[in-house]
């Protein structure tokens, strides 16, 4: 129905151009402070992992560093791979110094 409507572009002109807001590195205490607060018997996303499997995955000092390395280069690169998008789960910590979404 839009194919031969005229767009007036000029109104973008006008808009400011604003400096990209920069991440603050996702720390592990954050990671497990916001996820500390998750129901254990609700599952966190598309993949049907339940909280407590999350949380008892990354008692393991090792994969806690990978999933904060994933969110941390998220952060950095600007990307988020397809399955982040698609994921119905959000781990907010309750600072204000990012967000990692998490599948």
């Amino acid at each position: 129905m839009a194919q031969d409507y005229y767009i007036n572009f000029d109104a973008l002109n006008k808009v400011s151009n604003k400096h990209p807001t920069e991440w603050v590195s996702f720390l592990r205490e954050e990671f497990i402070s916001a996820i500390a607060k998750c129901n254990n018997s609700l599952t966190p996303g598309l993949d049907k992992i339940f909280w407590k499997h999350l949380k008892y995955i990354v008692k393991d000092k090792s994969c806690l560093g990978k999933v904060i390395n994933i969110a941390n280069a998220c952060f950095e690169l600007g990307h988020w791979p397809s399955h982040f998008k698609i994921s119905t789960s959000i781990i907010i910590p309750k600072t204000q110094q990012g967000v990692l979404q998490l599948s």
